[in-house]
């Protein structure tokens, strides 16, 4: 019903539609200027927090988006709005993580720039890539947020890096899964981080050169901040 009301909508009509529900959405996704309740949300338990960033709970904003696409397709330039919040979002996400030194909040702050990426594929309208990215992200995420936990339990509840270290001879499973979980994350080739941000850039790179330098720059700080 929504695609074929959509095609009796003016462009302008359609835009502010689409910056209206992009509002929505990045409150719901964390996208600038509404994504400081995010972290603030790692207090609950580990097992919870794995649910929020894996589940639909912060991902909901981009499905939207990607359900609403009759409307987005007249509504161009809100697109185009949406792919910058979405990619500025991740590059400040990004550099904000490099700061932390809670390992949770690090993670939190890498699920923001994640969903950034998710935005700014749905702003380009590459909604496969999108949605695919949403999923291996709940993954990755999910592993990332359980190995986090196991390491909190093992340390009674330490979770400043700047105390932990060493971890690798004494939890070898954990490392291990960690190691895999970062590594989805970075993008390293292989694994499925790699496929769904790869889709994502090179949608940027057909759609607008400058998302895309801005996407690539933040890949290269989700690897750093990761590792």
């Amino acid at each position: 019903e929504v695609a074929q009301a959509a095609h009796q909508l003016v462009p302008a009509t359609a835009t502010i539609i689409c910056l209206l529900l992009l509002l929505g959405a990045a409150g719901k996704s964390a996208q600038i200027p509404l994504y400081v309740w995010l972290p603030d949300a790692m207090a609950g338990p580990t097992p919870v927090s794995a649910l929020i960033h894996a589940a639909t709970m912060v991902t909901a904003g981009v499905y939207m988006i990607v359900r609403t696409n009759a409307l987005w397709h007249f509504g161009e330039s809100a697109g185009q709005v949406a792919a910058w919040v979405g990619v500025l979002t991740a590059l400040l996400a990004a550099s904000i993580a490099l700061a932390q030194t809670d390992l949770k909040k690090i993670l939190a702050y890498s699920t923001i720039s994640q969903l950034g990426y998710m935005v700014m594929a749905a702003g380009l309208g590459a909604y496969s890539a999108a949605i695919f990215h949403l999923v291996t992200h709940a993954f990755f995420k999910a592993l990332l947020f359980l190995a986090a936990g196991s390491v909190m339990h093992a340390t009674d509840g330490v979770l400043d890096i700047r105390r932990l270290g060493g971890l690798r001879d004494k939890m070898p499973t954990t490392y291990r899964t960690f190691l895999v979980g970062a590594a989805t994350l970075a993008g390293i080739p292989l694994l499925s981080g790699f496929f769904s941000k790869d889709a994502i850039l090179v949608a940027a790179l057909d759609g607008n050169i400058g998302v895309y330098i801005v996407g690539a720059l933040t890949a290269l700080l989700t690897a750093f901040y990761s590792f």
